[in-house]
């Protein structure tokens, strides 16, 4: 079935939008010697799509993931998970939100002890509702308004603005416009929008900046002994907890709890039976060049 002239148009926006966030990713990406994933081929995986499988076997498609260790022919492990999205109307925003909320807390929990950074870049018109939704949970979002996308096109002077009753014919006009544009021009409105945007992108990026850069502000370490005691009723478990003693004769190991906190907040709960398995679990924290952050 062929694609509207509204649709195609959105898509256009929308394709724009993902350059952008590329754009602000790959100095980041960069700088911090990370594999940055985007949509493309990639020996590494299947299909032009960048796809994560969560614990339960579901794919989700991302649009951009930034990765340690990763190469083109090697997935390495997710420090963040970035998606971008345009929609023109409101009634559409809270959707939106909660679509991209289900794509990417899976991920999220599947991924815990790396606790990657989640971002959010959203364009056109999201409510104020759909934004806060997006920010309670844990998502940074960077907002490109409405306004900001259609000052943008101006720069190459096109009128990007329409709303329901806009007819096809206008769309058409706007992306046979668009079809001319050279390299440069195509450029030229994705640095206006970056521009007219900046301190919320400088703000995103910094998020994003203590995120990967994050470095270990403390170690706390539990081991657990003892015996497990199944109890029937609560009363019975009250009764259990008043009358026990600590037990000075050697019993059964049980486990290492392991939190760390980071100087951005962040904090990883981890459960290891063994030795091994809690040793290279922290030693994957020295080689992402996180070091202890020494108390004064």
């Amino acid at each position: 079935m062929a694609k509207s002239p509204a649709h195609k148009f959105g898509q256009i926006i929308g394709d724009l939008l993902e350059v952008a966030v590329e754009r602000i990713l790959i100095p980041i990406s960069n700088e911090n010697n990370l594999f940055l994933d985007k949509k493309g081929k990639r020996p590494a995986r299947k299909g032009k799509k960048v796809a994560w499988k969560d614990m339960f076997g579901n794919i989700h498609d991302l649009d951009f993931v930034l990765e340690k260790d990763g190469t083109s022919d090697r997935i390495g492990t997710p420090i963040a998970f970035i998606e971008s999205a345009w929609r023109r109307y409101t009634k559409h925003s809270r959707n939106k939100a909660q679509e991209i909320q289900g794509a990417i807390l899976p991920l999220i929990d599947t991924h815990k002890l790396s606790c990657p950074f989640v971002g959010v870049v959203i364009g056109g018109v999201f409510t104020e509702g759909a934004i806060a939704q997006l920010k309670s949970i844990g998502f940074s979002v960077l907002y490109f308004s409405y306004n900001s996308i259609i000052k943008s096109f101006e720069t190459v002077k096109i009128d990007a603005a329409f709303d329901e009753d806009t007819p096809d014919s206008a769309f058409s006009k706007k992306i046979k416009d668009y079809s001319k544009l050279n390299g440069q021009q195509k450029e030229k409105i994705i640095k206006k929008l970056l521009e007219l945007n900046n301190d919320s992108v400088n703000a995103f990026l910094q998020d994003l900046k203590d995120a990967v850069q994050r470095q270990v502000k403390e170690i706390f370490i539990l081991p657990l002994h003892g015996n497990q005691t199944k109890l029937d009723n609560v009363q019975d478990a009250i009764e259990y907890i008043t009358q026990y003693r600590n037990l000075k004769k050697s019993i059964t190991f049980v486990k290492y709890e392991i939190l760390l906190k980071f100087n951005n907040n962040d904090r990883i709960e981890a459960s290891f039976q063994n030795k091994e398995t809690a040793i290279s679990f922290l030693k994957q924290f020295d080689t992402m060049n996180f070091q202890l952050v020494n108390k004064k």
